[in-house]
Protein backbone atom coordinates (compact mmCIF):
# COMPACT_ATOMS: atom_id res chain seq x y z
CA UNK A 1 0.00 0.00 0.00
CA UNK A 2 1.13 3.31 -0.84
CA UNK A 3 0.81 6.70 1.46
CA UNK A 4 -0.24 9.59 -0.62
CA UNK A 5 -0.01 12.15 2.90
CA UNK A 6 0.95 15.61 3.04
CA UNK A 7 3.46 15.81 6.18
CA UNK A 8 6.49 18.13 6.45
CA UNK A 9 9.65 15.95 5.11
CA UNK A 10 10.50 16.39 8.59
CA UNK A 11 7.36 15.68 10.93
CA UNK A 12 7.90 12.58 13.33
CA UNK A 13 5.22 11.56 15.17
CA UNK A 14 4.21 8.39 17.72
CA UNK A 15 0.46 8.44 17.95
CA UNK A 16 -0.94 6.05 20.96
CA UNK A 17 -4.79 4.83 21.09
CA UNK A 18 -4.34 4.29 24.96
CA UNK A 19 -2.04 5.01 27.64
CA UNK A 20 -2.60 1.61 29.87
CA UNK A 21 -2.10 -2.09 29.30
CA UNK A 22 -4.51 -4.28 30.98
CA UNK A 23 -2.88 -4.67 34.07
CA UNK A 24 -3.52 -0.83 34.17
CA UNK A 25 0.45 -0.28 34.14
CA UNK A 26 1.28 3.30 32.97
CA UNK A 27 2.72 3.60 29.55
CA UNK A 28 4.92 0.52 29.56
CA UNK A 29 3.56 -0.63 26.14
CA UNK A 30 5.10 0.51 22.68
CA UNK A 31 8.80 0.65 24.52
CA UNK A 32 11.03 0.44 21.18
CA UNK A 33 8.83 2.81 19.77
CA UNK A 34 8.81 5.22 22.79
CA UNK A 35 13.01 4.22 22.74
CA UNK A 36 13.31 5.36 19.09
CA UNK A 37 11.35 8.65 19.07
CA UNK A 38 12.96 10.36 21.94
CA UNK A 39 16.63 8.80 21.20
CA UNK A 40 18.97 11.63 21.47
CA UNK A 41 16.08 14.47 23.01
CA UNK A 42 16.79 15.45 26.19
CA UNK A 43 14.10 18.37 26.88
CA UNK A 44 10.33 17.24 26.87
CA UNK A 45 7.36 19.58 27.48
CA UNK A 46 4.10 17.92 28.61
CA UNK A 47 0.75 18.98 27.92
CA UNK A 48 -1.35 17.82 30.83
CA UNK A 49 -4.83 19.90 29.71
CA UNK A 50 -6.85 16.72 28.69
CA UNK A 51 -6.62 16.16 32.38
CA UNK A 52 -10.22 16.87 33.97
CA UNK A 53 -10.19 14.62 37.08
CA UNK A 54 -6.79 14.24 37.93
CA UNK A 55 -4.61 17.88 39.38
CA UNK A 56 -2.24 18.81 36.33
CA UNK A 57 1.48 18.42 38.80
CA UNK A 58 -0.02 14.72 39.88
CA UNK A 59 -0.12 14.17 36.20
CA UNK A 60 2.96 15.59 35.45
CA UNK A 61 4.48 13.57 38.45
CA UNK A 62 2.40 10.30 37.33
CA UNK A 63 4.50 10.75 33.60
CA UNK A 64 7.86 11.58 34.63
CA UNK A 65 7.72 8.61 36.92
CA UNK A 66 6.54 6.31 33.92
CA UNK A 67 9.05 7.77 31.31
CA UNK A 68 12.01 7.75 33.82
CA UNK A 69 13.48 4.96 31.61
CA UNK A 70 14.12 7.18 28.89
CA UNK A 71 16.03 10.43 31.15
CA UNK A 72 14.12 13.17 29.76
CA UNK A 73 13.79 15.99 31.89
CA UNK A 74 9.83 16.87 31.45
CA UNK A 75 8.46 20.08 32.40
CA UNK A 76 4.52 20.49 32.58
CA UNK A 77 3.22 23.17 30.10
CA UNK A 78 0.52 24.30 32.55
CA UNK A 79 3.86 25.68 34.71
CA UNK A 80 5.60 27.69 31.34
CA UNK A 81 5.00 31.36 31.47
CA UNK A 82 5.71 31.57 27.79
CA UNK A 83 4.55 28.50 26.62
CA UNK A 84 4.82 29.76 23.07
CA UNK A 85 8.44 29.73 23.37
CA UNK A 86 8.46 26.69 25.54
CA UNK A 87 6.80 24.49 22.69
CA UNK A 88 9.63 26.35 20.31
CA UNK A 89 12.71 25.64 22.49
CA UNK A 90 11.21 22.04 23.66
CA UNK A 91 13.04 18.43 22.04
CA UNK A 92 10.00 16.75 21.86
CA UNK A 93 6.53 17.57 22.81
CA UNK A 94 4.15 15.06 24.70
CA UNK A 95 0.63 15.29 24.89
CA UNK A 96 -1.45 13.32 27.31
CA UNK A 97 -4.77 11.58 27.08
CA UNK A 98 -8.12 12.45 29.04
CA UNK A 99 -10.87 14.40 27.98
CA UNK A 100 -10.45 15.74 24.19
CA UNK A 101 -12.53 18.50 24.38
CA UNK A 102 -10.90 19.78 27.50
CA UNK A 103 -7.52 19.74 25.80
CA UNK A 104 -8.53 21.90 22.79
CA UNK A 105 -9.89 23.95 24.68
CA UNK A 106 -6.87 25.17 27.01
CA UNK A 107 -4.86 25.01 23.92
CA UNK A 108 -6.36 27.27 22.01
CA UNK A 109 -7.40 29.61 25.00
CA UNK A 110 -3.80 29.64 25.60
CA UNK A 111 -2.74 30.44 21.74
CA UNK A 112 -0.78 27.29 21.29
CA UNK A 113 -1.85 25.30 18.35
CA UNK A 114 0.06 27.14 15.72
CA UNK A 115 2.97 26.73 17.64
CA UNK A 116 3.12 23.03 18.25
CA UNK A 117 2.24 22.43 13.93
CA UNK A 118 5.39 24.82 13.46
CA UNK A 119 7.61 23.04 15.89
CA UNK A 120 6.42 19.40 14.48
CA UNK A 121 6.99 20.88 10.86
CA UNK A 122 10.27 22.12 12.29
CA UNK A 123 11.07 18.06 13.17
CA UNK A 124 10.36 18.11 16.81
CA UNK A 125 8.78 15.18 17.51
CA UNK A 126 5.32 14.79 19.02
CA UNK A 127 4.10 11.99 21.14
CA UNK A 128 -0.03 11.82 21.85
CA UNK A 129 -1.60 8.73 23.66
CA UNK A 130 -5.64 8.79 23.62
CA UNK A 131 -6.89 12.76 23.22
CA UNK A 132 -3.27 13.67 22.67
CA UNK A 133 -3.61 11.70 19.41
CA UNK A 134 -7.08 12.55 17.93
CA UNK A 135 -5.84 16.46 18.30
CA UNK A 136 -3.03 15.55 16.03
CA UNK A 137 -5.73 15.07 13.44
CA UNK A 138 -8.18 17.32 11.08
CA UNK A 139 -10.90 17.31 13.73
CA UNK A 140 -11.86 16.19 16.84
CA UNK A 141 -14.71 14.88 15.76
CA UNK A 142 -14.22 10.86 15.64
CA UNK A 143 -13.39 10.98 19.95
CA UNK A 144 -14.83 9.44 22.11
CA UNK A 145 -15.52 11.70 24.89
CA UNK A 146 -18.48 14.14 26.00
CA UNK A 147 -18.10 17.75 25.33
CA UNK A 148 -17.81 18.73 28.62
CA UNK A 149 -16.28 22.29 27.30
CA UNK A 150 -16.76 23.97 24.28
CA UNK A 151 -13.65 24.36 22.62
CA UNK A 152 -14.57 26.94 20.00
CA UNK A 153 -14.54 24.55 17.03
CA UNK A 154 -13.55 20.93 16.35
CA UNK A 155 -10.73 21.92 14.04
CA UNK A 156 -7.39 20.59 15.66
CA UNK A 157 -3.84 20.58 15.01
CA UNK A 158 -4.24 18.54 11.33
CA UNK A 159 -0.79 17.07 11.44
CA UNK A 160 -1.59 13.83 9.92
CA UNK A 161 -4.60 13.94 7.14
CA UNK A 162 -6.96 10.96 8.84
CA UNK A 163 -8.63 11.02 11.94
CA UNK A 164 -8.41 8.81 14.11
CA UNK A 165 -10.83 6.59 16.66
CA UNK A 166 -8.69 5.80 19.77
CA UNK A 167 -9.59 3.03 22.11
CA UNK A 168 -11.67 1.07 19.17
CA UNK A 169 -13.99 -1.92 19.73
CA UNK A 170 -17.17 -2.71 18.01
CA UNK A 171 -18.06 -4.94 20.99
CA UNK A 172 -21.76 -4.50 22.39
CA UNK A 173 -22.92 -5.68 25.49
CA UNK A 174 -25.63 -7.90 25.51
CA UNK A 175 -29.30 -6.55 25.56
CA UNK A 176 -27.62 -2.90 25.05
CA UNK A 177 -29.60 -1.20 22.01
CA UNK A 178 -27.27 1.85 21.38
CA UNK A 179 -24.89 2.19 18.22
CA UNK A 180 -21.86 0.08 17.41
CA UNK A 181 -18.44 2.43 16.85
CA UNK A 182 -19.00 1.25 13.55
CA UNK A 183 -22.25 2.34 13.44
CA UNK A 184 -21.03 6.06 14.95
CA UNK A 185 -17.59 5.91 12.47
CA UNK A 186 -20.47 5.80 9.68
CA UNK A 187 -22.46 8.03 10.61
CA UNK A 188 -19.55 10.31 10.62
CA UNK A 189 -18.45 9.51 7.08
CA UNK A 190 -22.23 10.05 6.18
CA UNK A 191 -21.64 13.26 6.35
CA UNK A 192 -17.36 13.49 5.61
CA UNK A 193 -17.49 11.45 2.80
CA UNK A 194 -14.28 12.69 1.90
CA UNK A 195 -12.32 11.97 5.08
CA UNK A 196 -11.06 8.56 6.22
CA UNK A 197 -11.19 7.12 10.07
CA UNK A 198 -7.90 5.17 11.14
CA UNK A 199 -9.53 2.75 14.19
CA UNK A 200 -6.67 2.12 16.79
CA UNK A 201 -7.43 -0.47 19.31
CA UNK A 202 -6.20 -1.24 22.89
CA UNK A 203 -2.50 -1.30 23.04
CA UNK A 204 -2.23 0.01 19.12
CA UNK A 205 0.18 3.40 17.80
CA UNK A 206 0.54 5.03 14.28
CA UNK A 207 4.51 5.20 14.06
CA UNK A 208 5.17 8.58 11.55
CA UNK A 209 7.64 9.31 9.89
CA UNK A 210 9.64 10.11 6.13
CA UNK A 211 6.40 10.75 4.95
CA UNK A 212 4.59 7.44 6.03
CA UNK A 213 2.75 6.13 8.76
CA UNK A 214 2.82 2.54 9.77
CA UNK A 215 0.25 1.29 12.27
CA UNK A 216 2.01 -1.14 15.16
CA UNK A 217 0.66 -3.20 18.15
CA UNK A 218 -1.11 -6.60 18.80
CA UNK A 219 -4.17 -6.24 17.01
CA UNK A 220 -5.40 -5.33 13.51
CA UNK A 221 -6.25 -1.77 13.28
CA UNK A 222 -9.05 -0.65 10.89
CA UNK A 223 -9.39 1.61 8.24
CA UNK A 224 -12.58 3.71 7.53
CA UNK A 225 -14.00 4.85 3.92
CA UNK A 226 -17.22 6.43 3.26
CA UNK A 227 -19.17 3.71 1.44
CA UNK A 228 -16.37 0.92 2.01
CA UNK A 229 -16.27 -1.82 4.13
CA UNK A 230 -14.04 -0.97 7.36
CA UNK A 231 -10.43 -2.84 6.44
CA UNK A 232 -7.73 -4.73 8.66
CA UNK A 233 -4.76 -3.31 9.00
CA UNK A 234 -2.01 -5.56 10.57
CA UNK A 235 0.89 -4.39 12.20
CA UNK A 236 3.64 -2.95 10.22
CA UNK A 237 1.00 -2.08 7.54
CA UNK A 238 1.20 1.18 5.73
CA UNK A 239 -1.85 2.98 5.90
CA UNK A 240 -3.69 3.84 2.91
CA UNK A 241 -3.51 6.82 1.20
Amino acid sequence: MQTGFHLAPSARMLLLSNSRDTSGNYLVHAQDAWADITRGRKNALFFPFAGTTVDWDDYLDLVRKALAPLELHIEGAHHCDDLQAATAQADILLVGGGNTFRLLYELRQRGCLEPIRQAVDAGTPYVGWSAGSVLATPSIATTNDMPIVDPGGFDALGLVPFQINAHYTNALPTGHQGETRNQRLTEYLALHSAHSVLALPEGNWVDLRDGQAVVQGPHPSWWFRAGQEPMALPGGALVPA
